[in-house]
């Protein structure tokens, strides 16, 4: 075996590794953040303690690893590492996740895989095929009919229109993570996997801390409230990321994104025993129309320009 058919090897292994670890996070997103009936913890305070927690973890590891300071041309890139998956994913799907349901939003990221593949794309200055971009609009616009579908649905507390909001930052998120994923692994094939997450998150505690401490909760949190939280903090926000970068440093941004098809799925999966959420034919169907989507759109042919 070549060392770039290993590598691709093992970057598909890592990348399911991050994928696994990272399907958990919209279920315990949800524990945490709770519901409009029983709320838990804020948005806010989900969003930037877990960064908070990470970022700490991080400025340990660093200085056990005795981990360079990155480049000056490095300090960008890692901004928008932070804005991408440090500050706009978990704020955006924190506040999302209190008004719909994991299963639900368990769809929603169905787009990622195929918006992660066009942000590498654009980095590496690949030209995906007309029918990449084709699959691309199709998986948006399926994602998107499954979300009008339910917005009319009266089962949810506050109605259609808040739900409209929710699925509409929900997509924000994807984006969002789509930069971050895209960028970070970008940062991996020149510095360690594991120092791209840390340093981004070390560059975000000076914002997230006071934030955190604004936004401490008042009020008696549940207990499994608190775990869902120290999950988000040490798995989604940190440990992921290690796995999931270098997947992406060694198999390619484009290929390795594609793993991400199975997340919806495992999201489902974990919502169900979790939160005591069911799954009806609808979500099921929309689903696994998205993840075809992907598939087909990952066979497309992607050349890369000079």
């Amino acid at each position: 075996m070549s060392k770039q058919a290993d590598d691709i090897r093992k970057g598909l292994w890592l990348g399911l590794l991050g994928v696994a670890i990272f399907a958990l996070t919209l279920p315990m997103t949800r524990l945490a953040v709770g519901t409009p009936e029983a709320p838990q913890m804020s948005a806010v305070f989900i969003a930037t303690g877990r960064a908070v927690i990470a970022a700490v973890l991080s400025a340990a590891f660093l200085l056990a690893t005795r981990a360079p300071w990155p480049r000056r041309s490095d300090w960008l890139p890692l901004g928008v590492v932070a804005l991408g998956v440090v500050f706009g994913f978990p704020l955006f799907t924190s506040i999302a996740m209190r008004h719909v349901e994991a299963v639900h939003a368990s769809v929603i990221v169905g787009v990622l895989p195929l918006a992660t593949a066009a942000v590498g794309a654009w980095l590496h200055r690949q030209r995906p095929s007309n029918g990449f971009w084709l699959c691309a609009g199709l998986g948006t616009a399926l994602v998107v009919a499954f979300a009008l579908l339910r917005s009319g649905r009266g089962g949810l507390t506050l109605g259609g229109l808040t739900l409209a909001w929710a699925d509409a930052l929900l997509l924000l998120a994807m984006a969002c993570a789509a930069v971050g994923y895209g960028v970070g692994a970008q940062l991996a094939q020149r510095m360690r996997a594991e120092h791209v997450i840390c340093w981004a998150l070390v560059l975000s505690l000076p914002v997230n801390l006071p934030l955190a401490l604004m936004e401490w909760p008042q009020l008696a949190i549940k207990n499994e409230a608190w775990a869902a939280f120290a999950y988000v903090a040490v798995f989604s926000m940190w440990l992921g990321f290690f796995a999931w970068y270098r997947g992406l440093a060694l198999g390619g941004t484009v290929r390795v994104s594609q793993v991400q098809l199975i997340q919806p799925f495992l999201s489902m999966l974990f919502a169900v025993p979790l939160l005591g959420e069911s799954l009806d034919a609808l979500t099921v169907g929309f689903g696994l129309a998205v993840m075809a989507v992907v598939f087909v759109g990952r066979k497309m042919p992607v050349s890369t320009a000079r």
